[in-house]
């Protein structure tokens, strides 16, 4: 696969500039001040690489000037100044050469605090030179700075301030996108910057965690423009992060990842001890690979399996093949609390290994709740059919039950295992039609032997899942606990919006058919089952 890194940078190849624009913004760019340079005059520093990313968004043009680049995601682990140069751009479009009549420039960030920062790197660089301190005006209670002369803007704004109508900047800064909690703000100002034309949007981030956010989607794109695979001269992008498989602590990777690093920032020795502390730690190594390399993480801060191999059982699972085949099938069903979501898990024995099918059920009434709290895409989730959205606000149980007869109906179930805790009446239900249900407690004596059992068949490449979106997530979110002897006794998430109920369900289908593909109903003999395994 292609790099995504911007070999460009350090290439020496010639970026296209043909109305000067680029050498105009780095040449102004270089006549800014900042209060903590160290440079004579406290001139700002632009470093060779920023440097070159400066001209490639401004250089490139039409050939009636209008500048090519429309959209820069620009992917930097912490420290390495990405803030200074986003507060620096910040300024090129309110006071400097690129700034319009009555323009608005935003600097957005996830929460208020985090936009405060951003402003006020951008203030400190204005204020350093009293000539451009005098010719604006600070409203600081508002984080607004204005210039007079043409009427243009700047303010910091939040995701957490509510819906921000009405903005129609034609430059916005968003900054860490990973740490959106929703995407509302991100949306107003994409459908903004189309309302002017030469408007710019650059996003500045660190890494984040999770698929199913905004953050993803966005640096998700930039990849693929990346490697060539969408052709997208419009969208510039900049992309620095360990490369999949890599050695997390493999220092030449470092210098890789981290374009500042041989300029002295960050700190190599800091990273060294950092690094150093993680060997051991689990969670600050993943803290680590996240925040210093730029890998993206699962939701889980401690995961159970590694998403990447989890990754490659997306293989399509053929159902019509099954129900024709007569495939033995067990199910895993995980009735749900208020917050959580419903899951049917269907697991099919094959030669191969297991081949899995979701459904899961969310009650219409909370879906927007949901997706505003966890940053997954419910409503859309339910407007494809990945999950069965039932009218209210709880699980219509009986579409459930509805469903698990259909599934008995269409494919050879061997057994239908419930987590009891939530089941009673569905399990006494089922259980009166002559469908073979069964209970699977959570507690440690059961779950612990489900939990090597799905372990094993995800790191065999045993486990085919087909991609479903819904399944991944939920076993992006889900954690592991372990016992005193270090035996993993429970799944668990992080958060409480985060669903882990298809990995659950999972758990339990995959275990109930790896023992019972080794031949016949064995619970028949109740001196047979294990504990936690009960016959209705």
């Amino acid at each position: 696969m292609k790099t995504t890194r911007p070999l460009w940078l350090n290439d020496g190849s010639e970026i296209d500039d043909p109305f000067g624009y680029g050498e105009r913004a780095v040449a102004w760019l270089r006549k800014l001040k900042h209060p903590k340079s160290r440079l004579p005059g406290r001139a700002f520093q632009l470093d060779p690489w920023q440097e070159r990313i400066v001209r490639r968004i401004y250089g490139p043009c039409h050939p009636d000037g209008r500048r090519i680049v429309k959209t820069v995601v620009l992917l930097l682990p912490r420290g390495n100044r990405k803030t200074s140069l986003a507060a620096a751009l910040a300024c090129l479009h309110t006071f400097g050469p690129e700034k319009v009549p009555n323009g608005q420039a935003v600097f957005a960030a996830a929460d208020r605090d985090q936009a405060r920062i951003g402003f006020a790197e951008a203030a400190g660089i204005m204020r350093e030179d009293r000539r451009v301190e005098k010719a604006l005006r600070f409203v600081d209670s508002r984080h607004r700075v204005s210039y007079p002369q043409k009427g243009a803007t700047l303010r910091a704004i939040s995701s957490d301030a509510g819906r921000q109508h009405g903005q129609t900047p034609n430059f916005a800064l968003v900054d860490e996108l990973h740490a959106w909690p929703k995407r509302d703000l991100w949306d107003v100002l994409r459908t903004g910057l189309t309302k002017v034309a030469g408007s710019l949007l650059v996003v500045a981030t660190t890494a984040g965690r999770g698929k199913e956010n905004v953050a993803s989607d966005v640096v998700d794109y930039a990849r693929k423009v990346a490697r060539g695979e969408i052709e997208d001269p419009a969208f510039l992008p900049v992309l620095f992060e360990m490369p999949a498989g890599s050695d997390w602590r493999d220092q030449a990777m470092w210098h890789d990842v981290n374009p500042g690093l041989a300029l002295g920032y960050p700190d190599l020795e800091g990273l060294r001890q950092l690094a150093r502390e993680a060997e051991n730690r689990p969670s600050d190594q993943a803290a680590f690979r996240q925040l210093h390399l730029n890998e993206w993480q699962a939701n889980a801060t401690t995961p159970f399996v590694d998403m990447t191999v989890y990754d490659q059982g997306a293989g399509e699972v053929d159902l019509d093949a099954h129900a024709e085949e007569r495939t033995p099938c067990w199910l895993g069903v995980d009735l749900s609390s208020s917050i959580d979501l419903t899951v049917v898990v269907a697991a099919f024995a094959t030669e191969a290994g297991f081949e899995i099918a979701p459904f899961f059920f969310c009650p219409t009434g909370n879906l927007q709740q949901r997706q505003d709290l966890s940053g997954a895409p419910y409503v859309r989730w339910a407007a494809e059919g990945q999950i069965t959205a039932t009218p209210g606000d709880v699980i219509d149980v009986r579409a459930v039950e509805d469903r698990i007869r259909d599934l008995c109906a269409t494919y050879n179930v061997q057994e239908v295992a419930f987590d009891p805790a939530l089941a009673r009446q569905s399990l006494a239900t089922l259980g009166d039609e002559g469908l073979p249900v069964v209970e699977h407690r959570q507690g440690a004596l059961s779950m612990m032997p489900a939990i090597a059992e799905l372990e094993r068949a995800i790191i065999g490449r045993r486990f085919r899942h087909g991609a479903h979106p819904v399944l991944r997530w939920t076993f992006e979110n889900t954690e592991v606990e372990t016992n005193a002897h270090g035996h993993k006794v429970r799944l668990s998430k992080p958060t409480r919006w985060l669903s882990i109920d298809g990995a659950v369900a999972g758990a339990m289908a995959v275990s109930r058919a790896a023992t019972g593909n080794m031949g016949g109903f064995i619970y028949a003999d109740a001196d047979a089952r294990p504990e936690g395994i009960e016959i209705w």
